[in-house]
């Protein structure tokens, strides 16, 4: 170890000796320079060679952009993603003003006042009004963008509208559970993660009423077009990330720490098809956080359809205890009589004796780690 630093060292003490030796080069040659104002050699083709790259640099730029449109984020199909391009464009406006004044006036000058035989600058200790001027405009400029952003993601992560149409996404390595609130009161049950096991992926609470008629689905979500909806987001294990490109829609989901997200889908998949003259299209959540080595894999369809098809969906689909009917044993027995409603008769206590029996949890398959 000490081999190693004493190496390090040395290394250090030979590369401080020649900088100094080079500095004195330096200071020796603009001695030399200034005492005889020769013009430095190549001044001219170094002058030039701004221009070049300044007329150059603008082509490459204007291309890669025109290149680049096709690989942009695809058209907007929500209100709020209207907006957050329009806010998008309106900074890229602002900021690529200064960005071409700027670099214009760097290349420029450098080509411009570049060494000329007996020219001297003017010098200017200080100007107070330009100081003023550079520091107020830049700052009234970032604090109008700065305001308009935090206006737009204030009014999506706000409560949302009372009709919005509630809906969970919980993401887990490596897919979504998506958990509605049913149809009969737009309210979702209550969750513990104590009570995640095989069958019960997201935690569902059955000692909450509002879960009766919750249903999953891990395929799939469908949204109903022109309302708003309401995306309350969880992480099972890892932090992963909701990412609805369409929609213009991302929020980390986070272990531990719900989050949400209210937008307003305008086009639906129907529409957005006949758009694109693509029957095959399909709008797409995905997940934008390395969440392990499947995170690839890690995405499932959205369907936006009009209110009457999404209304018709949900109605067709089977809630968590239509689908486990064992898990009649986890509701309170003052609860049982409303959770039942809907149930095959097969699932329901035949007597008492039953109804005992399924509260114990009799088998492997009704038994939850609490």
């Amino acid at each position: 170890m000490y081999y190693i630093i004493a190496l390090v060292a040395l290394v250090f003490v030979v590369i401080t000796g020649l900088v100094i030796s080079k500095l004195g080069d330096v200071l020796k040659s603009v001695k030399k320079s200034d005492s005889e104002d020769t013009e430095p050699s190549g001044n001219k083709v170094n002058g030039a060679m701004f221009i070049v790259i300044l007329i150059g640099g603008a082509i490459a730029i204007t291309w890669s952009y025109l290149h680049a449109r096709e690989f942009f984020l695809p058209e907007a199909s929500s209100i709020h993603g209207r907006r957050t391009d329009d806010l998008f464009w309106f900074s890229m406006g602002i900021l690529t003003i200064p960005f071409i004044a700027v670099n214009f006036l760097i290349f420029f000058f450098a080509w411009k006042y570049q060494h000329k035989k007996n020219h001297r600058a003017s010098f200017y200790p200080d100007n107070h009004k330009l100081e003023l001027i550079w520091t107020i405009v830049p700052a009234i400029v970032m604090a109008l963008l700065v305001f308009t952003g935090w206006k737009a993601w204030s009014d999506i992560t706000s409560d949302a509208p009372r009709d919005a149409e509630v809906i969970e996404i919980t993401g887990k390595q490596f897919n979504w559970i998506v958990r509605y609130a049913g149809v009969n009161d737009n309210k979702l049950g209550n969750y513990n993660y104590k009570l995640i096991d095989a069958q019960n992926e997201v935690g569902i609470d059955l000692t909450d009423e509002n879960s009766f008629d919750d249903f999953t689905n891990p395929s799939e979500m469908h949204i109903p077009v022109d309302r708003p909806v309401l995306l309350k987001i969880r992480a099972r294990d890892v932090l992963h990330s909701v990412f609805i490109p369409h929609m213009r829609v991302k929020m980390d989901a986070v272990p531990g720490m719900p989050t949400k997200f209210w937008f307003v889908p305008d086009k639906s998949t129907a529409e957005m098809r006949a758009e694109l003259n693509n029957p095959k299209f399909d709008y797409e959540i995905a997940c934008t956080e390395v969440c392990g080595q499947g995170h690839f894999s890690m995405k499932i369809r959205l369907i936006v359809e009009d209110e009457a098809s999404y209304k018709k969906w949900c109605a067709e689909q089977s809630t968590f205890l239509q689908t486990y009917p064992e898990y009649l044993a986890k509701v309170p027995d003052n609860l049982k009589a409303k959770a039942m409603k809907g149930l095959p008769e097969t699932a329901a206590p035949a007597d008492s004796s039953a109804t005992a029996s399924a509260a114990t949890g009799v088998g492997a398959g009704s038994s939850i780690r609490r």
